[in-house]
């Protein structure tokens, strides 16, 4: 007897004339409706998330690009009173 799987008879199925209570499932098309609708939040929620990460990213470029620029200021002021 080979081994086990799925697909082939156990030991004790080769006595038992009765169906299986639970048959094999294959996909339908309601689990790939499901599994569509969640990979379109997914994209969507994703597509969402990097527009925030953009978004936050250019507000902290342009602060430190005032930031430094307030400090060359102040650096130039002292420079040029010495």
């Amino acid at each position: 007897m080979s081994g086990n799987s799925s697909y082939e008879t156990s030991w004790a199925d080769q006595w038992d004339y009765n169906p299986d209570p639970a048959g094999y499932h294959n996909k339908d098309s309601s689990s790939n409706d499901s599994t569509a609708k969640y990979k379109q939040k997914l994209g969507e929620g994703v597509g969402k998330t990097k527009q925030v990460a953009s978004t936050g990213f250019k507000k902290v470029k342009e602060g430190t690009s005032v930031g430094f620029n307030w400090i060359k200021d102040k650096y130039q002021k002292t420079t040029q009173k010495n």
